[in-house]
C-alpha cells in the first residue's frame, strides 16, 4: 500500500474545508456556529447532522456518524483513506498518484468494481463508435437532427452499439472480464442452457447511466429504426450494481447545480433530461422506469428541499405527476408541478418551441402543489352533478388538511365557492370535520410507547458508558496519560471491548505519534463503529485544568463497574453451587462476594 507523507496529508485536509466539502453532499443550514442538514448516512425528517467550521469535523446525534472532511468522504463514497485523500487532493489541485485499494474491511465488493470498469469500458468502446466510425454516422446524424450537440454528445458519452451478436462480448472477453459477470451485471445475455453468451445491446443509441458518484452502472439503448419489432427503448436489467428504486439519472452532474440553485426539477426520463439539458437547464434529474420512491427522496432532500415535477403532458404523466407531488409533500418537500400542453413530453417542446421557451413558460412558471391538486381533482367531473361536485370539494380538502397555511385556504376555499356555488362557510365547517379528525388519528398513531422498569440497569450502563468516554476523551488529548495507564493495567482498563480496541489502536498511534491529533487517529479507523466512539469522545465536555482528577474518577468508576460484575457473576456461581449440594463451593463464593461488597464500600 503505497504511503502520503504526514504533511502532504496535513496540507489536503487543512485546504479542504469540512463545510465545503460535505455541502457538495449534504444541504446544509447554519443556525448559530455550527452548519445542520439531513444526515448522509442514516433517513430521517429532522436534520441532526451537525458540522462545525471551527473544529472541521462533522457529528450526527441520530447515528453518532463521525469524523472530519477525510473521513467522511471515505464513508460517503466507499473509498480507503489512500483514494480519499486523493480525491480531495485533486479539489485543491494537489494531484497524487494513488491506485484503487481494496481490503476485507472495506464495504467495496471486488465483483461490483468489476462490474463498473467493464461498464465503464463499454462506453467509452460504444462513444467511439459513434463519434469515429463509419457504423456510427447514421446514428450520429440522427442525434445532431434531434438538436444534440457535439458538446452534449461528448459530455454525456452517448454511443452507438453495432448490430453484432458478439461485439462487446468479444472485447470483454479479451480484456479479462468472466462472461458470467458480466451477464450478471447486464452487458451480455447467456443463451438459454448453454454456456455461450451474447450482446444484450445491439444497434441502439446508447445512453450511459451513473451512479450518484459518477460510476458508470447501467445503460438505456433507443433503437434508431422506430419501425423496428424491437421496444424503443431498452433498460439495463436490474444487478447488484443498478437498482432502479435507488437510482436518480444525472444526479451525479446536477448535484452541484441543485444546491446553487435550491430546487431540483424532476422529470419522468432520461430523455426528457437530456432534452432539458439541451435548454441549458441542468439541475434535473429522472428516475429510469419506476415511480418515485422513498430512497430517491432520501437523496434529494440532502441536498435541497424545494423540487418541481416536470412530467410527460398527458394523461399518464398527469397521475403520475399527482403520485410523486403526494409523496414529497408527506416528506416535507416544497413541492411545484410545471405542466406541459398538449400531451407533450419536453423533448418536443423544446423542438416546437425552443429551449428559452421550455425554461421561461414551463420551468419558470409552476403550479403550486395544492393549485395542480385541484386541477387533478377537477378532471371528468360534471359539476351539473352533485355527486361529481360533493367529491370534488371533498378530495380538495383532504389535500389541504396538513398541507396547507391559512392564507392559502382563504385563497382555494373562496376558488372552491365559485367553482361549486356552495358557501364559504359551508366549506370551511367541512374542512374543521376533517381536520380534527385527522389530529385526533396522528395523536393516536404518536401516542408514546410504554415505559420499561428497568430504570436502575440503564442508570449503571449510563454511568460506565460516561466514564469510558469521559477517560477516552482525555486520552485522545494527552499522550502521557495513554502511556502511564498502558504502564500501570496493561491493557485491562476499559470494560467495553469496543473502548479496548481504540485503546490499543491509541497506544500503536502513539508509538508513531509523538503529540495528539484526533483528526489524524480518526483518518487510520477503519471501523466506523469505533470512529463513532471516538467522535463522541471528542464532543465529550471535559475540564483540562483537572485532567488527573477528572481520570482517576473515570478509573473508580471502572474499577467499580467491575467488581459489581464480578459480584454478579459470583452470586450466579454460588447459586450453582446450591443447586449442586456443593456447599464447600457455595461457602467459599459466599466468603469472596463478602470481601468484593466491601472493597466496594471503601471506593
Amino acid at each position: 500500500m503505497q504511503r502520503i507523507p504526514e504533511d502532504m496529508i496535513e496540507q489536503i485536509r487543512t485546504s479542504n474545508d469540512v463545510v465545503d466539502v460535505i455541502s457538495e453532499y449534504v444541504q446544509l443550514t447554519k443556525r448559530g456556529r455550527n452548519w445542520f442538514g439531513l444526515c448522509p448516512f442514516h433517513g430521517e425528517q429532522t436534520p441532526s447532522f451537525s458540522v462545525s467550521q471551527d473544529k472541521q469535523i462533522f457529528h450526527c446525534f441520530g447515528c453518532s456518524a463521525g469524523g472530519n472532511a477525510i473521513t467522511f468522504v471515505m464513508d460517503i463514497d466507499n473509498l480507503s483513506f489512500q483514494e480519499a485523500v486523493s480525491k480531495l487532493g485533486s479539489r485543491v489541485g494537489i494531484e497524487l498518484d494513488i491506485e484503487p485499494q481494496t481490503s476485507d474491511s472495506q464495504v467495496v465488493n471486488k465483483d461490483e468494481t468489476r462490474m463498473k470498469e467493464a461498464h465503464t469500458f463499454a462506453m467509452n468502446y460504444y462513444h467511439h463508435l459513434l463519434l469515429n466510425t463509419e457504423e456510427g454516422e447514421k446514428a450520429l446524424q440522427y442525434l445532431e437532427e434531434r438538436g444534440f450537440s457535439r458538446e452534449i454528445i461528448e459530455q454525456y458519452k452517448i454511443g452507438w452499439s453495432l448490430p453484432n451478436w458478439d461485439a462487446l462480448t468479444s472485447l470483454l472477453e479479451r480484456k479479462g472480464f468472466n462472461q458470467a459477470e458480466m451477464a450478471q451485471c447486464g452487458l451480455l445475455i447467456q443463451k438459454e442452457n448453454k454456456n455461450e453468451y451474447f450482446d444484450r445491446f445491439r444497434e441502439r443509441i446508447m445512453f450511459p447511466v451513473r451512479n450518484e458518484m459518477g460510476h458508470v452502472i447501467a445503460f438505456s439503448g433507443r433503437v434508431l429504426n422506430t419501425d423496428s419489432q424491437d421496444a424503443k427503448y431498452m433498460n439495463s436489467p436490474e444487478s447488484p450494481i443498478f437498482q432502479k428504486s435507488k437510482v436518480l439519472y444525472h444526479l451525479d452532474v446536477a448535484r452541484p447545480i441543485i444546491r446553487k440553485k435550491h430546487k431540483v426539477i424532476i422529470m419522468e426520463g432520461f430523455m426528457d433530461v437530456m432534452a432539458a439539458a439541451k435548454a441549458g437547464i441542468v439541475n434535473t434529474v429522472a428516475t429510469m422506469g419506476t415511480s418515485l420512491t422513498r430512497e430517491h427522496i432520501q437523496k434529494l432532500k440532502r441536498i435541497t428541499d424545494t423540487v418541481i415535477i416536470c412530467y410527460d403532458g398527458d394523461a399518464a404523466g398527469f397521475e403520475a405527476a399527482k403520485r410523486a407531488a403526494q409523496l414529497l409533500v408527506q416528506d416535507k418537500m416544497k413541492t411545484e408541478i410545471a405542466l406541459l400542453p398538449d400531451q407533450m413530453d419536453p423533448d418536443d417542446f423544446v423542438r416546437k418551441n425552443g429551449a428559452e421557451a421550455f425554461e421561461k413558460q414551463i420551468i419558470d412558471r409552476p403550479h403550486a402543489y395544492l393549485a395542480f391538486m385541484m386541477m387533478v381533482a377537477r378532471r371528468n367531473k360534471n359539476f351539473q352533478f352533485e355527486n361529481d361536485t360533493l367529491q370534488y370539494v371533498q378530495e380538495v380538502l383532504e389535500h389541504f388538511v396538513g398541507n396547507s397555511s391559512p392564507v392559502e385556504r382563504d385563497l382555494y376555499i373562496r376558488q372552491l365557492a365559485k367553482e361549486t356555488n356552495i358557501s364559504e362557510e359551508a366549506i370551511y365547517q367541512q374542512f374543521s370535520k376533517l381536520e380534527g379528525k385527522s389530529i385526533k388519528q396522528n395523536s393516536r398513531q404518536q401516542a408514546p410507547p410504554i415505559a420499561q422498569n428497568t430504570p436502575v440497569i440503564r442508570k449503571r450502563v449510563q454511568a460506565i458508558d460516561r466514564a469510558e468516554k469521559l477517560l477516552l476523551a482525555h486520552m485522545l488529548d494527552q499522550v502521557d496519560i495513554v502511556d502511564r495507564l498502558h504502564q500501570e493495567h496493561g491493557l485491562q482498563v476499559f470494560i467495553h471491548d469496543s473502548y479496548e480496541a481504540i485503546f490499543v489502536r491509541l497506544i500503536g498511534f502513539y508509538d508513531s505519534h509523538s503529540q495528539a491529533d484526533t483528526h489524524r487517529f480518526l483518518e487510520i479507523l477503519e471501523d466506523t463503529e469505533l470512529r463513532k466512539l471516538v467522535m463522541e469522545a471528542t464532543l465529550t465536555e471535559r475540564d483540562p485544568e483537572h485532567a488527573s482528577e477528572e481520570v482517576s474518577d473515570c478509573l473508580r468508576q471502572i474499577n467499580k463497574h467491575r467488581i459489581e460484575l464480578q459480584i454478579q457473576m459470583k452470586m450466579h456461581e454460588s447459586k450453582e453451587a446450591e443447586k449442586l449440594q456443593d456447599m464447600t463451593r457455595a461457602l467459599e463464593l459466599a466468603k469472596q462476594i463478602i470481601d468484593l461488597k466491601k472493597s466496594l464500600s471503601t471506593m
